[in-house]
C-alpha cells in the first residue's frame, strides 16, 4: 500500500472506500494517527464478480486485479493501524457496506467503528461541514471521486476546525 508522508502526532482516523455495485470495495483510503495518509485499490474476489452487471466504479476488472490488495491484506493492514478505533467518514459513500463485505468474507467481525466526520466538531450540523469540505475540494482540487483525495479533504478540514492541533504539523 502506498502511504504519503507528514509527521508525528495522534490525529483522528479519516476512511473512504470507493464502491462500486452493491457495495462492492474498489479503493480504499485512510489517515493513520501521525497524518500520513494510506491507499490501494482492492482486489475484487471471484464470487464479488459473478453477480449480475457489476460496476467497478470507473475501474476495470483487469486494473484491480493487476494494481489491488486483496481484501484480507487490506483488513489486516487497516486492524494494524487502527485496531479497535473509530474512523470518521465522509457520510456520502457505502463505507459501512463495504466494510462489512470485506469482513463477512472471510467470516470475521470489524475491529473498528465509522462515524460522520461532522461530529467530530460539535455544533456543526452535518450541512455546514460539508460546505466547509466542498470548499476545500475546491480550493485544493481534489477529485471527490479518489479517495485519497477525499481523506485529505477531511484531514484539511480537520486542520481547519480543531480546537487543538498538534504545532509540528502544518496546517497545509
Amino acid at each position: 500500500m502506498a502511504t504519503s508522508q507528514r509527521n508525528t502526532s495522534k490525529l483522528p482516523g479519516f476512511l473512504r472506500i470507493m464502491t462500486g455495485d452493491n457495495a462492492l470495495p474498489v479503493a480504499v483510503a485512510w489517515t493513520l494517527d501521525d497524518g500520513r495518509l494510506k491507499h490501494t485499490l482492492i482486489q475484487p474476489l471471484e464470487s464479488w464478480l459473478e453477480e449480475d452487471s457489476i460496476a467497478l466504479d470507473g475501474y476495470d476488472e483487469t486494473t484491480l486485479h493487476a494494481m489491488g490488495v486483496r481484501p484480507l491484506d487490506v483488513i489486516r493492514e487497516l486492524e494494524t493501524d487502527h485496531d479497535s478505533e473509530t474512523l470518521f467518514i465522509s457520510g456520502f459513500g457505502e463505507e459501512d457496506e463495504a466494510l462489512e463485505r470485506m469482513y463477512e468474507e472471510y467470516g470475521l467481525n470489524p475491529v473498528v467503528e465509522l462515524a460522520p466526520a461532522y461530529t467530530l466538531y460539535p455544533g456543526m450540523s452535518f450541512d455546514e461541514w460539508e460546505e466547509e469540505r466542498r470548499q476545500i475540494m475546491e480550493e485544493r482540487g481534489l477529485d471527490a471521486l479518489n479517495p485519497e483525495h477525499e481523506v485529505a479533504a477531511m484531514l484539511f478540514l480537520h486542520a481547519r476546525l480543531a480546537e487543538e492541533w498538534p504545532e509540528h504539523i502544518p496546517r497545509s
